[in-house]
């Protein structure tokens, strides 16, 4: 069952009145039926244009009185320097000790002496000994050549002839000077006969003289023909065989002596102050320097050289100075000596030590010469010198402290101080780029130096 919708005639329509609300004819739905009191709850409506900018300046003003109470009402912070933490570094405890220094240098083993075999007499080579090969050893003395001595033989015995001739004639002018000595003392003879046979007599003495020297050189010649070694030595180099002719000074091979060898050591002019000064020439030669000449048994040397892939140690002496420092070096030399390099001699039990090796002649070695002795020096690595010449510090209050210091000697990685320290303070080894004098440090201690 459907209803029809129920309208409502206003009030002033029905007593024919047209004020108000609505037009005539027109109607409300039930629902749409205002209340008396709508027009009192609505009021003023704050989407008006004054309440546009009165809003925001409202939200503003609260907004700053809040931010005041805050900021009254806030804990003021304590204002405190940044602290700056304390570098951490390495120190070493200083500690004095004494040292002896080592000077450092290099050189070419050379042999004592080296000379060339000349012969001197002309002929031709028949024999040549096996030990005249390149590399071979041979004693003082051995029969290194032989040249063919046939003419020389010949020359020798007919010097002896003349010598036997000359002696018979010497004889026969003495006895007949004699027997006229005796005629003159008995008035047989007269003085000018005398004085004849006396001048014959000097004649066939000096005539032998003559053959006898002759005779001598003869003998030298046939000598000469065979070439013996003037040293104990090896040979270098060979030059003839066999067959070969040769002449009055002919090289015949060269050879060096073994007995021992040296090394030529340039040792620079500051490092000169770490030797023996007397030795070197810095100081007023020594007793035993002047005794000596120009060779005595000076400071050891340690030799180091690389034979078949291992490192190998010599023992040697500086045995001289060179008398002049080098013009183009700037270096003075000094020469080391080492005995039986070859290791030829035996030992005292008559024995040769296998273990060793030895030396050979033009071997490039390095060498370390032990220097003069210093005491209550500091030995400190060469990093812990700072600008030259001053070190860092370590305190007992664990600041920084820099120093002047006297530094006696610089080498690859360590550096000896002799004055500007004191036992027992911490000297600072790592490196610091920014320092400034006071500056607190935290320590690791290295160990001593």
């Amino acid at each position: 069952m459907t209803s029809d919708p129920v309208s409502i005639e206003p009030e002033g329509a029905r007593d024919g009145e047209g004020g108000g609300a609505a037009e005539a004819g027109t109607r409300l739905p039930v629902g749409e039926a205002r209340s008396p009191l709508t027009n009192l709850r609505r009021g003023p409506s704050l989407r008006g244009p004054r309440w546009r900018w009165i809003l925001p300046l409202l939200a503003l003003a609260f907004g700053l009185a809040v931010q005041a109470l805050l900021i009254a009402t806030r804990d003021v912070p304590e204002t405190r320097e940044p602290e700056i933490p304390s570098p951490l570094v390495r120190v070493i405890t200083a500690r004095p000790r004494d040292v002896r220094f080592r000077v450092e240098s290099r050189g070419i083993v050379v042999p004592r002496t080296e000379s060339d075999l000349v012969a001197e007499v002309r002929g031709r080579v028949v024999e040549v000994a096996p030990a005249l090969e390149v590399g071979g050893f041979f004693a003082e003395g051995d029969e290194l050549l032989r040249l063919d001595d046939r003419e020389y033989r010949i020359a020798r015995d007919r010097a002896r002839a003349i010598v036997a001739l000359r002696e018979s004639e010497a004889r026969l002018a003495r006895a007949e000077a004699q027997r006229r000595r005796q005629l003159r003392q008995r008035g047989a003879a007269s003085e000018a006969d005398l004085e004849q046979f006396e001048s014959r007599e000097s004649v066939a003495e000096a005539s032998l003289a003559e053959a006898r020297a002759s005779l001598a050189r003869a003998e030298l010649d046939l000598e000469r023909t065979v070439v013996r070694a003037p040293f104990e030595g090896r040979v270098r180099k060979r030059n003839v065989d066999v067959g070969q002719f040769v002449s009055p000074g002919s090289k015949l091979a060269r050879v060096f002596a073994v007995d021992y060898a040296e090394v030529r050591l340039p040792v620079q002019i500051d490092e000169l102050a770490f030797l023996d000064a007397a030795f070197v020439g810095l100081d007023r030669p020594t007793e035993a320097l002047r005794r000596a000449g120009t060779t005595v048994a000076g400071a050891p040397v340690r030799l180091t050289g690389r034979i078949g892939g291992r490192e190998v140690v010599w023992p040697a002496r500086l045995v001289r100075a060179e008398a002049a420092i080098d013009e183009r070096t700037r270096m003075l030399h000094v020469v080391a000596r080492i005995e039986d390099p070859y290791l030829l001699e035996p030992e005292a039990d008559g024995a040769v030590a296998d273990a060793a090796v030895p030396l050979p002649v033009g071997l490039f070695v390095s060498a370390e010469i032990e220097g003069r002795k210093v005491e209550g020096v500091f030995v400190l690595p060469l990093m812990a010198l700072r600008d030259g010449d001053r070190v860092f510090l370590r305190d007992e209050e664990g600041r920084l402290r820099v120093r002047a210091v006297s530094v006696l000697r610089r080498d690859h990685d360590e550096v000896v101080i002799d004055g500007g320290l004191h036992a027992g303070e911490q000297v600072v080894v790592s490196p610091l780029r920014i320092h400034s004098e006071g500056m607190r440090l935290r320590a690791t201690d290295v160990g001593l130096p």
